[in-house]
Order: structure tokens, then C-alpha cells, then sequence
């Protein structure tokens, strides 16, 4: 709720309720997405063949990868849009959109024309024999024809989530994954259309999402505030744009650098352990899910505190998002501890692997309360966008995290892997938070 002016924006009060106006809502929409991966292995399975299984998985990993290399777009959208918001600037806001909205496209169609190099590249890498690679291929062909929508709704939940506007994010999520969810039913299975089916759900569900986004969006503006073309292409704008994106950006490969090294170094402890180690990663992503709803929320309030200049409004949304973000950790670990034994029985039919599972299963649990502060810590740096000191704290907790490897998994072996995994995530969370209240300082003493 407003309360008055800072010295150059709106001052603004932060409560419990604001903060979880907006985190609620996008948990709830994040926690859908691993729904669909779900309702896809379950439709390719009905089919009982096995390679189309393996072609599905192949190729939605290549997505994951591809897509996710990509969520700069969503996170600088939404820093941008949160300080212009902060500062009560429309104008800025509409040019942040159509900045956003640009970029993405045009990253999308880059996408589509090097799709079939991609595509060889994701073959040449997995190597699946000659029927799975037929499937992934077929997968891969339809669903990339979405890519400018994907990216364009990328951009679009920045935008929204910048606004704090957490409901219109779920309904959009909903839209994209309720279509994908449906049609991947009727298609796969009602159709007999398989591997095809599952894609062409997708490439539907993301291209309804971003019509009914641009739509939702767009109705909101303001003819008066509608930037020039000239102003679109500023060349100083666009240069810090491509400098937070390329942070975020390496920031992302990094993390997903830490990811892999874990499984390759689990390779070694052989196929059980492997698997075990396949099955808990599956609680340490969902526990991020779980959580990204409050970074998204530390995201807006940072930056429309730091647009607005209001450092009260800063402080008080940390503390506020830090407590949350601690409770609900506490919550899915405790519900990990308790429940995980049931998970893994859900997740894997093998004796051998749910009894590895269940030796490393508090390790895994424990992910949430490690990361806690890693995730919410992410969210305001990217809100106020100060993406170098993420990238960084990022390099040196990877440096850290090399270090606990070399000296935990001789020791303890796969024990010591989800030790310096775990290690990875406090380290990252320790880093930021030593970091926050300098920057600050810096950054509203720079505005007075």
C-alpha cells in the first residue's frame, strides 16, 4: 500500500500479506511445472514403447537446457520493471516490456534457425541408438517451433512478477500448463499421435500462454506512455541489458556446471548409487520450486524499493522474505525427512535403489534449509540488479565447492558428494548475504 513519496519515487509499505500476495500465487504455478513432465512420461508410457520413453526424456532435457539457458529473460525483466514500478514510471515500463519481449523473440527465432544444428549437437552428445533418436528427433522438431512464444512468455512473467502482480502470473501458468496438461492427453493418447502429441501440446499450451500475456499486458498500457522506436534501441540501454543478462547468464551455467559434476562424480560410485542419487535430486528441484515464490517476491520488492528509494521498504521486505523463506524450508525438510521414505518407493520400483535412496535421504532433505538462503538471496540481487556481485559470489561458491569435493568424496564418498553439494548451497546463500547490506548502503547513499 502506498504511504507517501520517498525523495524520488512512491514510498511504500511492506506486510506479511504482500509478501506472500505474490509468493503464493507463483508457487503454486511453479509447483505445476513438474506436473507436466509427469502427465508426459505418463502418456508416452501408456504407449509401452520404450524408446519413444527414452526419446521423450532425451529430448525434454535438451529443452530444459536449451530453455533454461534462456531465464535471463525472465530475471532481468523483472528487476527492470520493478524499479521503474518503484519509481512510479510507466513510460520506463512499457520500454522494459518491449525491450524484453524484442530479445525474446528475436533469441526465439535464432532458436528455430539453428534448430537443426541443436539438434545434432543434443544426438552427437547422448548418443541414443537409433529409435530413441528418432523420437527425440520427432519431439525436438515440433516442440522448438514454440521457442519465440517460451521466450516471449518469459519475458511476460518478468514483466508481471516486476508489477507484483503474482495472480496474473499463476493464470498465466495455469493457462500454459492446464492446455499442455489437457492436449497432451487427448493428443497422446485419445489421437494415438504419442511422442507427437506430447510436443504439439506443449508448442500449443506456450503459444496460448504468450497471446493471452501480450494481451493481458498489453491492454494495461497507456498510448501516452508508449516509447519511441529510437528510445528501444538506445545503445547505452541496451548495453546494461546485455550486461545483467550475460551476468544472470553465467550465473545459470555455473550452477548447472555444479548439477553436472555431481552426477558425473556419481557415475563412479556405480548404477545403484547413481540412480539413488537421480531420485533425491528430484527433493532438492522441488524444494527450489517450493521456494521460488518468495524469491520472486524478494525480487519485487527489492527492486521497486530501490527504484522508489525507499530503503525502509528494502529492509523491511528482507527481513520479512527472510523469515518466510526459513519457515518454509524448515517445513519441506521436515516433510522430506518424514515422507521421503514413501517418495522414493513412489519414484522406483528397484529394492536396491530405495535402499541407497533411503541411506542418503537426509542429505537431500536437508537441501531446503541449506538453500534457503541461496534462492531468496538470488532474488534480490536480481531484483536490484546487481547481477556482477551475483556472478561473482557464484564463481567463488563453485571454487568452494570444488574444494569440498576433492577433499569430502575421498573421505566419505557419496556421503561427502551431498556434503559438498550441500556445502555449495550455504556457501552461495553466505556469500550474497555478506554482501547485501554494503551494496546497499552503496546504492541508496548513490540515490540521495
Amino acid at each position: 500500500m502506498d504511504t507517501g513519496r520517498s525523495e524520488t519515487g512512491l514510498a511504500f509499505e511492506v506486510t506479511h500479506r504482500m509478501v506472500l500476495s505474490i509468493a503464493i500465487p507463483m508457487t503454486l504455478g511453479f509447483i505445476t511445472t513438474p506436473l507436466l513432465g509427469l502427465v508426459g512420461t505418463g502418456v508416452v508410457g501408456h504407449m509401452g514403447e520404450p524408446n519413444a520413453l527414452a526419446g521423450l526424456a532425451i529430448g525434454a532435457m535438451l529443452f530444459d537446457l536449451i530453455l533454461g539457458s534462456f531465464n535471463f529473460l525472465r530475471a532481468s525483466t523483472t528487476g527492470l520493471t520493478a524499479q521503474a514500478y518503484g519509481r512510479g514510471d510507466q513510460h520506463a515500463q512499457q520500454a522494459v516490456f518491449w525491450r524484453a519481449i524484442i530479445s525474446a523473440v528475436g533469441c526465439g527465432l535464432a532458436l528455430l534457425c539453428l534448430s537443426p544444428l541443436l539438434l545434432a549437437a543434443g544426438l552427437k552428445l547422448m548418443a541414443p541408438d537409433g529409435a530413441i533418436a528418432q523420437a527425440t528427433s520427432t519431439y525436438f522438431s515440433i516442440r522448438i517451433l514454440a521457442g519465440p512464444a517460451a521466450l516471449a512468455n518469459y519475458a511476460i512473467l518478468g514483466f508481471v512478477l516486476g508489477r507484483g502482480q503474482g495472480s496474473i502470473g499463476l493464470l498465466l501458468q495455469t493457462i500454459i500448463n492446464g492446455i499442455n496438461i489437457l492436449l497432451a492427453i487427448i493428443l497422446g493418447i485419445w489421437l494415438d499421435w504419442g511422442i507427437a502429441g506430447v510436443a504439439w501440446a506443449t508448442t500449443v499450451g506456450e503459444t496460448v500462454g504468450a497471446l493471452a500475456g501480450l494481451f493481458i499486458v498489453l491492454r494495461g498500457f497507456r498510448r501516452a506512455d508508449r516509447p519511441a522506436r529510437a528510445e528501444l534501441f538506445d545503445r547505452h540501454r541496451l548495453a546494461e541489458l546485455f550486461a545483467l543478462n550475460r551476468d544472470i547468464l553465467i550465473r545459470t551455467f555455473v550452477l548447472l556446471g555444479a548439477f553436472a559434476l555431481m552426477t558425473r562424480i556419481g557415475t563412479g560410485f556405480g548404477a545403484v548409487t547413481l540412480a539413488a542419487n537421480a531420485v533425491l535430486m528430484n527433493f532438492l528441484m522441488l524444494s527450489g520450486f517450493y521456494l521460488d515464490g518468495l524469491a520472486n517476491a524478494a525480487e519485487q520488492i527489492t527492486g521497486r524499493a530501490i527504484g522508489a528509494r525507499y530503503r525502509p521498504a528494502f529492509d523491511r521486505g528482507l527481513k520479512l522474505t527472510v523469515i518466510w523463506s526459513f519457515g518454509l524450508a524448515g517445513a519441506i525438510s521436515l516433510f522430506f525427512l518424514l515422507a521421503g521414505p514413501w517418495l522414493i518407493s513412489v519414484l522406483t520400483t528397484s529394492p536396491e535403489v530405495r535402499q541407497v535412496a533411503g541411506t542418503y535421504l537426509p542429505w537431500a532433505a536437508i537441501t531446503g534449509l541449506t538453500g534457503a538462503l541461496a534462492f531468496l538471496m538470488d532474488g534480490v540481487f536480481i531484483g536490484a540488479t546487481w547481477s556482477s556481485d551475483m556472478r561473482n559470489r557464484m564463481l567463488m561458491s563453485f571454487v568452494g565447492y570444488v574444494a569440498a569435493l576433492a577433499v569430502f568424496v575421498p573421505l566419505y564418498g557419496n556421503h561427502g558428494l551431498w556434503l559438498a553439494m550441500n556445502a555449495f548451497l550455504l556457501c552461495r546463500g553466505i556469500f550474497l548475504a555478506l554482501r547485501v547490506r554494503q551494496r546497499a548502503d552503496q546504492t541508496f547513499l548513490a540515490a540521495q
